[in-house]
């Protein structure tokens, strides 16, 4: 399997300078190539070349960041002609080229991320933006937020996340995201599912820091549409795995006569690529129908010999009363890059609507 970062490949790069050569008269696609696949080329990492390709590219367009990005438009226009590129991470570098170079050209920038975004997504490139320009950047972002393009709105929600993934820090939006309500108010009930999910990301990030907040906004939402409903409780997600109290009464999870048997570790020592196993039964003992989530936490054992907990959702949805649910569950123990494994005890819990029930242990070898 390649490599992510492989995007950036001769055939990549030989085709975009083939769209070059279309638009700008005195290109030399030759030169252009050969300044990509410098030495430390295959050393790169992902965004390494990104930036390298942005760099390279700056050279070969004009130094007025307005002409560039006429030049730009154009190159859009012809790969939308030539039905290559929509959507493609490999051309990321054009909104990196807005945020390296048109830092200092706000207006010209902002018309250039509203149309680029609608081409390849520029929610990272909005980021200095938003620590250079702060509430100016926030308005802009609003009046996004109201833009006839599904895209262009997404940007404003997924933009001002405060923890975007990948992306650069806000610190003024860990501290107040009172200024991007407005935002994800106007988004809340978009008719676009990617906007929607955007504006649920958004909420998630801002509950890790500020969970009355979130709470307090799902409170005024709940009800509104399903839509609405959905973007919540995906909102929520975070704050439901920490057994947040308002949150489990917002969602009537009450643990009370929800009963739980039978809970077996069926691989109570594992190697690294295997799965740990279990089973548990579940039963409503309560008089009417009740709503379960069911979730189980892993304690990772770490090099310090600390835990590293975290939580996996198994189900949720209503039992009727006596209903009884046996339940067989697997857990991969396969080495990924966010998470190392060290040998030795490890340890698991079932949690029943936010409570955590019994805590196991079993044994990892490596």
């Amino acid at each position: 399997m390649s490599a992510l970062k492989d995007i950036y490949s001769p055939t990549f790069y030989h085709g975009f300078s083939e769209i070059l050569s279309q638009i700008i008269p005195s290109f030399d696609r030759q030169c252009f190539v050969s300044q990509m696949f410098i030495e430390d080329f295959a050393q790169m990492e992902l965004k390494e070349r990104m930036r390298h390709t942005t760099q390279v590219l700056h050279r070969f367009l004009p130094s007025d960041f307005i002409e560039a990005v006429s030049l730009i438009e154009k190159m859009i226009t012809q790969l939308r002609q030539q039905n290559e590129g929509e959507e493609n991470l490999a051309y990321i570098f054009l909104p990196d080229y807005i945020e390296v170079y048109g830092l200092d050209d706000f207006a010209t920038s902002m018309k250039a991320l509203e149309l680029v975004t609608q081409f390849i997504t520029c929610e990272f490139a909005v980021r200095p933006f938003l620590l250079k320009y702060g509430a100016r950047m926030i308005e802009q972002m609003q009046v996004w937020s109201l833009h006839k393009n599904h895209k262009v709105r997404r940007l404003a929600s997924e933009g001002s996340r405060p923890h975007l993934p990948w992306a650069m820090a806000i610190p003024a939006l860990k501290k107040d995201p009172k200024p991007i309500l407005v935002i994800l108010e106007t988004l809340k009930n978009d008719p676009s599912e990617s906007v929607r999910r955007s504006v649920a990301n958004n909420l998630n990030d801002i509950s890790k820091d500020h969970p009355y907040l979130v709470v307090q906004l799902a409170n005024a939402w709940k009800g509104h549409t399903k839509e609405t409903d959905a973007v919540i409780k995906h909102g929520c997600r975070t704050l439901l795995k920490q057994a947040h109290p308002e949150v489990l009464t917002l969602y009537n999870l009450v643990s009370e006569h929800i009963h739980l048997s039978d809970f077996s570790l069926l691989t109570p020592t594992l190697n690294i690529g295997e799965s740990l196993e279990f089973s548990f039964s579940i039963r409503n003992d309560n008089a009417d129908s009740q709503k379960v989530r069911l979730e189980y936490a892993v304690y990772y054992k770490r090099q310090n010999g600390n835990w590293s907990k975290k939580v996996f959702k198994i189900s949720e949805r209503e039992y009727a009363p006596e209903e009884q649910a046996n339940i067989l569950r697997k857990q991969r123990f396969v080495p990924i890059t966010t998470r190392r494994f060290y040998a030795g005890t490890q340890q698991m819990s079932l949690i029943i609507n936010g409570e955590e029930k019994e805590k196991v242990s079993f044994e990892l070898v490596i």
